[in-house]
């Protein structure tokens, strides 16, 4: 699978996620770091990559523009979490989800918990 990995994400998951034999990038590695969340998107659009990140403001995006893609993969915790935190959630989780993200989903990863909304959503 292929992600980006967005700014208020460590990068580190993006390694970690390279390291588990995924094709990942950072914002930051892509030139994106200070882009906003529009450009963000497309480029994940124009890359075929799963949006892996903190702000919800992507899900609000793919709504308004009625979009099927790209997937975006919205990490929350009411504790912080560390980049292996992260990574791991999503490494341990991904099988479940593979087929919703390659279709075009909203999948929000939690502890103990997992909702999938495909896309277009409304």
């Amino acid at each position: 699978m292929r992600f980006l990995v967005d700014a208020n994400v460590s990068p580190r998951v993006a390694a970690l996620l390279a390291a588990a034999d995924h094709d990942a990038v950072a914002v930051r590695d892509v030139g994106l770091a200070a882009a906003p969340d529009d450009d963000i998107l497309d480029w994940a659009l124009t890359g075929d990559r799963v949006i892996v990140s903190h702000d919800t403001d992507f899900g609000t995006l793919l709504a308004a523009r009625r979009q099927v893609k790209p997937s975006f993969i919205l990490v929350r915790s009411s504790d912080p979490l560390t980049a292996d935190d992260v990574a791991g959630l999503l490494l341990a989780n991904l099988d479940s989800v593979a087929e919703d993200l390659g279709a075009g989903a909203i999948v929000t990863f939690a502890r103990g918990r997992l909702r999938v909304r495909r896309l277009p959503l409304g």
